[in-house]
């Protein structure tokens, strides 16, 4: 993944267009191999695919936007989804929502300024016996109190 959009390289692009070349109705396998190479969809990025494929930047918007799996933005290192539904509310969610947000400094639905986390709410992990609860990288992580999660982001590296 590119960590720097002063570094963008265009290589893995070039390959991804070759590889779909005159292929019509290619967009989505497009978009998903350029967010693959990159970790989400860059302007620049989205601009060269354009002029490269003759597909206009607002079609390519209005897939990467329709589709949930795709990132317009720059994300985090590690990826914290915590569970504010109602049984993760009442046993505390709020309170490790803020203690990540001034203790890691990473806004509730945002990116800390380093690019080490970023944190999004969700309303239902299906896990609510384990409340509060967050899946870290793919990790799940039951009955938390603000401090242990914290510990857990912190022991990341």
């Amino acid at each position: 993944m590119i960590e720097d959009l002063s570094t963008l390289d265009f290589a893995p692009l070039e390959q991804i267009l070759e590889e779909y070349a005159g292929q019509k109705g290619a967009i989505i396998p497009i978009l998903q191999h350029t967010q693959e190479a990159y970790g989400y969809l860059p302007k620049e990025v989205l601009q060269e695919i354009s002029k490269r494929t003759g597909i206009p930047v607002s079609k390519l918007l209005g897939v990467a936007t329709f589709y949930a799996q795709f990132r317009l933005n720059r994300r985090g290192k590690h990826l914290i989804r915590i569970c504010d539904g109602t049984a993760c509310h009442v046993r505390g969610s709020s309170k490790c929502i803020e203690t990540v947000e001034k203790q890691l400094n990473v806004p509730a639905g945002g990116t800390s300024e380093d690019y080490e986390y970023t944190m999004e709410i969700v309303y239902c992990l299906g896990s609510c016996g384990l409340a509060p609860v967050a899946v870290v990288d793919d990790k799940v992580y039951g009955r938390l109190t603000p401090n242990s999660l914290v510990e857990q982001l912190e022991g990341l590296g």
